[in-house]
């Protein structure tokens, strides 16, 4: 009995010593994506606090920083047609707002062109033209002459000028050569080997501006109306390159503040010009490495989003911008939104609820798995 008392006393520490062990693993293995940070960006990916989440006692992810810190808004994201879900993978576009109704456009290939409701809880299909089915790489809400008017860009296809029923008022097709005051342009399009790499569309003052970006042909163009017809106007400018006006992709487009910004994307860039197309200034501030796609604004801050993640990050980022300076990194795959990582537009909109108060929310626009969601901002 005496001989078995220190072995007894063993088994008894070392039982002691593993449970211990255990919890300690245990408390040690929470990665939580809070405590991430990105290497390789000019800018360290902090995040907010994340919130306690009281009814199911885990704690709601959020991404961001300051006054701009997002969660995922499951039920707006579902509200998604249930019918169009076969066609979501190939989604490859982005959105655009009636300000005055609060009405969002987007496309869906194979299944057509969607408004959502203000509340974004309902989508319908707008007109029945076939050609509404195929790719909307980018589009523009526009008041034109006191009408209400869509613009779309269908890549390798054309750019339509619609009306909000879906009436297609003109079709604009690859030019032929002859069209611009930019020699650049007129010779790329004269040539048989020449593409219709559009982009994107964005409406200033009368003139649709059309980003020309996946060609060698490397443009920003312009359509004009006349007499109830939009054709190619005589103003482009651009080309491929690294100088001042140049572009490396030029893929969204956005009219702000009576100019143009362009984000070149290969050169991660945001580019401000005039309505003329003189280059006025490129954003400071934006991380290196930033495959910037699209520009849009609201809360005067603009919304900017990567093609794809920088470094560690675990999604392509959403930069809030106050064109000065970077406010705010978001990265939605910290959310764990399933199959998003690439994210091709996002669109700042505001829900309004009975009281007046205004809620944000952003509508992300994934690429190359097409996922759509909603981010909501966080009070």
């Amino acid at each position: 009995m005496t001989k078995s008392t220190p072995l007894i006393v063993l088994l008894i520490i070392s039982f002691l010593g593993f449970s211990y062990t255990s919890m300690a693993q245990g408390v040690n293995s929470d990665h939580t994506h809070h405590s991430h940070e990105h290497a390789g960006t000019a800018h360290s990916h902090e995040h907010g606090p994340m919130a306690s989440d009281q009814n199911t006692g885990l704690a709601k992810l959020v991404t961001g920083q300051g006054e701009f810190i997002f969660s995922f808004d499951q039920e707006l994201t579902s509200a998604f047609p249930e019918n169009a879900h076969e066609f979501e993978p190939k989604m490859h576009g982005g959105f655009n707002e009636d300000p005055e109704t609060g009405i969002v456009y987007t496309g869906i290939p194979g299944y057509g062109l969607c408004s959502i409701s203000p509340d974004l809880k309902n989508w319908n299909i707008i007109g029945t033209d076939e050609r509404l089915k195929d790719n909307i790489h980018g589009i523009v809400f526009f008041i034109h002459k006191g009408v209400k008017h869509l613009a779309v860009a269908q890549e390798g296809k054309r750019v339509l000028v619609l009306t909000l029923d879906g009436t297609i008022v003109s079709e604009i097709l690859k030019p032929t050569g002859n069209e611009f005051k930019f020699a650049p342009a007129n010779e790329f399009f004269s040539s048989k080997d020449s593409n219709f790499g559009v982009t994107d569309v964005t409406y200033l003052k009368g003139t649709i501006y059309v980003a020309h970006g996946y060609s060698a042909g490397d443009f920003v163009m312009t359509i004009k109306e006349k007499k109830g017809v939009w054709s190619w106007g005589k103003l482009a400018w651009g080309g491929k390159g690294d100088n001042p006006g140049q572009f490396q992709t030029a893929h969204g487009v956005y009219a702000h503040d009576n100019h143009v910004l362009v984000a070149n994307r290969a050169a991660g860039q945001v580019v401000k010009f005039t309505k003329k197309g003189k280059f006025v200034e490129t954003f400071k501030d934006i991380p290196e490495g930033s495959l910037v796609c699209n520009v849009s604004y609201k809360t005067e801050h603009f919304f900017l989003n990567a093609l794809s993640a920088i470094g560690e990050q675990k999604s392509a980022p959403i930069y809030v911008h106050t064109g000065e300076k970077l406010v705010s990194t978001i990265v939605p795959g910290d959310l764990e939104i399933p199959v998003l990582t690439n994210i091709h537009q996002v669109w700042p909109h505001f829900v309004e609820d009975n009281n007046g108060s205004k809620q944000l929310y952003l509508l992300v626009h994934g690429w190359n798995k097409g996922k759509f969601a909603v981010l909501k901002l966080e009070e």
